[in-house]
């Protein structure tokens, strides 16, 4: 039995199922999803996340918890989560940076949002010798003062997408072919459907596409915040603004593959709406910071001036290998303009670093 036997049995029993029950089966699955069992991560696997590509990243975010750490008046307790931690790799960067503040350190107590059984023992292994925490879901983290980080999740959570024909918006799902593969195919008309002005006056043949899972987590964080501080930091890529498209991809082996083909075996994404997102936070009255791109984040934050320390002492290769690999999380050809940043927080925080208009 593989997911693909599974859902296919699923689709003759009941008829073709929402695209976000079929992204959901494919990334979460207990026995056959993608992220349960596998270490995706690097050049070994399927895709290369910022704290793989360089160690910057992650300092550059520790200190930014740190400068927010001082802005809520540097609580002698913090929470310190990432949601979606892949190795552990960016937790730890962070962690090292936040060694140079001493008294920032010991306020943080570390926590990892972690589903995948498999993922758990690598974060373990890299976080070794740090105090650090797991739990399921965003829910069950400890109560006090947050600093949350959130690199490449959104991404990742099932959306459902819409197609307009007609003047009218249809679900889209996934059926079966003749040969027995899988196909898009539409569902019933959805009335009123969620979606921005702009995007319900586009054209006929467009897609939407609606992260629900997304709304929902970006409200929740923002009503925790709200009630008990702290800030949310949230990168990935995806749009500004919301807008129609398609964006629903596969990958395996650091290349594109059909978004349908072999569920459970290959890494599901979409692109981020972070107009949605903020909305959902800014709903239940969290301030919402941003999306600026990551590369002018990173330039904000002094990524150029991390480098240059960095490269002090170090061999023309080691330099250059590094120079290339900060050039990759900035380069507008790279993740530098793809990649958006987006700060949630609670209501007395002035302007996180390298958010300002």
């Amino acid at each position: 039995m593989s997911l693909s036997d599974l859902l296919a049995g699923r689709i003759r029993e009941r008829g073709p199922i929402p695209v976000s029950e079929f992204m959901a089966e494919a990334l979460g699955h207990p026995e056959f999803g993608y992220y349960m069992h596998r270490d995706p991560f690097g050049s070994g696997g399927d895709f290369t996340t910022a704290p793989e590509i360089c160690q910057i990243f992650g300092e550059l975010i520790g200190l930014w918890c740190a400068v927010v750490w001082q802005s809520m008046g540097m609580p002698s307790r913090v929470v310190l989560a990432e949601i979606g931690p892949g190795r552990g790799t960016l937790m730890a960067d962070l962690l090292r940076a936040a060694r140079t503040l001493p008294p920032f350190f010991a306020a943080l107590e570390p926590w990892l949002v972690e589903t995948s059984p498999a993922l758990r023992n690598r974060q373990a292994q890299t976080l070794e010798r740090e105090k650090v925490q797991w739990a399921e879901r965003f829910e069950q983290l400890p109560e006090g003062p947050l600093l949350l980080v959130a690199n490449e999740l959104f991404d990742a959570l099932p959306i459902r997408q819409l197609e307009k024909r007609g003047g009218r918006w249809f679900e889209r799902m996934v059926g079966l072919d003749t040969a027995g593969g899988f196909t898009f195919t539409l569902g019933e008309a959805v009335e009123a459907p969620a979606l921005a002005p702009s995007v319900l006056a586009a054209p006929d043949g467009s897609i939407a596409e609606i992260n629900d899972a997304g709304r929902d987590l970006a409200a929740a964080m923002g009503r925790r915040l709200l009630g008990q501080g702290g800030a949310a930091l949230i990168i990935d890529y995806g749009s500004a603004t919301s807008g129609t498209a398609d964006t629903l991809q596969a990958v395996k082996g650091h290349r594109y593959h059909s978004a349908l083909a072999d569920p459970g075996q290959v890494d599901l994404t979409a692109h981020v709406d972070f107009q949605a997102l903020a909305e959902a936070a800014g709903s239940v009255g969290a301030k919402v910071h941003g999306p600026v791109s990551q590369g002018r984040w990173l330039l904000r934050l002094g990524i150029e001036e991390r480098l240059s320390m960095l490269t002090q002492g170090a061999n023309p290769a080691q330099a250059a290998d590094l120079a290339g690999r900060a050039r990759r999380l900035i380069d507008p050809a790279e993740m530098g303009t793809l990649f958006q940043v987006l700060a949630l927080a609670g209501p007395f925080l002035p302007v996180p670093p390298g958010l300002e208009p």
